[in-house]
């Protein structure tokens, strides 16, 4: 028996999953950005600058991060036409190398995807089992 998700587009799943994050990442980022201002000593407009930043900083790494997990995992699995740990571990390596790759070094690219990839993996092998 398939699943209403079959019907639903993977790019559909990518943008609902990315705003539903990037907001959590928003609202993070504007309870983490005026304690990190604090502790620089900004005061005034510079404080409100640097909040506003680290809101939109971390509303769109979230927001990446779940859209590249979302459509990787909703296309392996229309790939494979399987629903199973597999997809998770795939995805979360791949999603984990696209977070790393800004920082230019292969050992953490490499780290960062064993890393994401086991704990989705781990966490969609508990859901399906």
């Amino acid at each position: 028996m398939k699943d209403d998700l079959d019907s639903v587009p993977c790019s559909s799943l990518a943008v609902e999953s990315s705003i539903r994050v990037a907001t959590a990442g928003a609202i993070w980022g504007c309870c983490l950005g005026p304690y990190q201002a604090n502790q620089r000593g900004l005061k005034g407009m510079d404080k409100a600058l640097f909040v506003a930043n680290a809101t939109g900083k971390f509303g769109f790494k979230c927001g990446f991060i779940a859209g590249v997990f979302s459509v990787t995992r909703c296309g392996l699995r229309r790939h494979r036409g399987r629903q199973d740990w597999v997809n998770g571990f795939i995805a979360g390596g791949i999603t984990g190398a696209a977070v790393a790759v800004a920082s230019r070094n292969r050992s953490q690219m490499i780290w960062m995807a064993t890393i994401v990839s086991v704990f989705c993996g781990a966490v969609d092998y508990a859901r399906t089992s």
